[in-house]
This record gives structure tokens, sequence and C-alpha cells, in this order.
């Protein structure tokens, strides 16, 4: 699974604000669109990059040169 980036906020407009300014400042897509958070009352959203990262190694793999 790719690194997902969430923004939260303490409004839709604002939340849609930010996943639309870090989509575009880190090549990102929406994953999850502003939806209101259970228990926080806050509104969140998700973005995933729009490339695919790199294949790891595997688990605990050390960068050698």
């Amino acid at each position: 699974m790719p690194t997902v980036y969430m923004v939260q906020a303490d409004s839709r407009e604002v939340c849609a604000a930010e996943l639309a300014r870090i989509c575009a400042a880190f090549d990102l897509r929406p994953l999850l669109p502003p939806i209101r958070s259970t228990g926080t009352e806050r509104w969140l959203a998700r973005a995933v990059p729009t490339t695919k990262a790199p294949a790891e190694e595997g688990r605990g793999s050390v960068m050698r040169r």
C-alpha cells in the first residue's frame, strides 16, 4: 500500500481546500473526499501519490552503497 496523506480540519471547506493544496504541491490524488470523523466531529480527507513508489526489498532492508 502506498503512503497515505491525511488532512484534518474544523470545517469541510477548509479540509477540501487543504486537500487540493497538498495534492497540487506533492503530486497526490484524492483517495477519500472530506468526511466527518465520528467522535472528533472534525473533517478529514486522504490522498495518495499519483505514481507508484519503488518496490521495497523487504521489511527492515538496509540500503547499500
